[in-house]
């Protein structure tokens, strides 16, 4: 059997007794299209591709790869998935303070 936890508490899932939520995460590098004067219709853009990715698999750092393209994958109990649900980004949620009608 296969025994999960939770990415984010690290407690452990028991799957026959309570979901397991999957959260996938896919970060790319948002690249702009470079400006051309020129009409080039005669490009072979898969061949630009794979010259491409040939020269970042010449590179020496490894952790280039990870500034232009990153996919990871986390398990979440439920009540964390909850927690996730309400706040993606992690940002710092604004207190809200309670006033009576006075």
């Amino acid at each position: 059997m296969i025994h999960y936890s939770c990415d984010r508490c690290k407690r452990l899932i028991d799957t026959e007794e309570e979901l397991r939520y999957s959260v996938k995460l896919e970060v790319c590098a948002a690249m702009e299209p470079l400006a051309s004067d020129e009409f080039e219709d005669d490009r072979d853009h898969l061949l630009e591709v794979q010259e491409i990715l040939e020269r970042l698999d010449d590179l020496e750092d490894d952790n280039i790869g990870d500034e232009i393209y990153q996919k990871k994958h986390y398990d979440l109990c439920a009540s964390c998935y909850r927690e996730f649900i309400k706040n993606p980004l992690g940002r710092e949620q604004p207190v809200h303070l309670g006033f009576s009608q006075n």
